[in-house]
């Protein structure tokens, strides 16, 4: 976590988005929406999405001033909701990772917010670029091509839950969760550690 590429960026963007674990909930929403209006609602969400994590990106070491925070408090946090949202990817939960079920067609929550842009995925883009602002164009297309690997994603969930199966999703979703959780304690170590040295 030391130092970040586009690459390493995109695929931690990618981890705590967590597009393909959500697939069950979206396949589930999917049936209460006309076939007709599901391009339109999932560019609506994804594009809703990506507005808030950018906002949260440009605008990220202002709110870090005016809230006095810390880059390592924000290290030590941003690993902290991680690991709690890896724990519910390695260990399912019924109601999914968020915990949300929603009746009727989606508007924003849960899809949007929390599904795409939640506290991990906006504790993660603040944290790209307070530890390397003079990259923010690369932050923002890492966001961007993660944003788009998301709509993809939803657009065929009906059709890759067909092909992949529950089972395979399932495992798919714990091995990402496996992941992340191996992120989130370096970030938490890497919070203590810079803390301990601050003193």
């Amino acid at each position: 976590m030391e130092s970040q590429t586009f690459l390493s960026a995109f695929i931690l963007l990618l981890l705590v988005t967590d597009p393909l674990g959500g697939i069950p909930l979206f396949v589930a929403m999917m049936k209460k929406v006309p076939p007709a209006r599901r391009w339109r609602m999932i560019a609506r969400e994804v594009s809703v999405a990506f507005v808030v994590l950018l906002l949260f990106m440009v605008f990220g070491q202002k709110f870090l001033q005016v809230m006095h925070l810390s880059q390592t408090s924000l290290g030590i946090a941003g690993g902290v909701i991680l690991f709690l949202i890896a724990l519910r990817m390695v260990f399912p939960h019924p109601d999914g990772v968020f915990g949300d079920s929603s009746e009727g067609e989606p508007y924003i929550v849960p899809l949007a917010i929390p599904l795409l842009a939640g506290p991990s995925a906006l504790a993660t883009v603040l944290l790209l670029v307070s530890r390397d602002p003079e990259r923010l164009w690369g932050w923002v297309g890492a966001l961007a091509l993660t944003m788009v690997v998301c709509a993809l994603t939803l657009a065929f969930s009906e059709k890759i839950s067909q092909v992949l199966g529950e089972q395979v999703t399932t495992a798919f979703e714990r091995l990402m969760g496996l992941i992340l959780t191996a992120i989130a304690v370096q970030m938490l170590l890497d919070g203590i550690r810079q803390y301990l040295a601050s003193l």
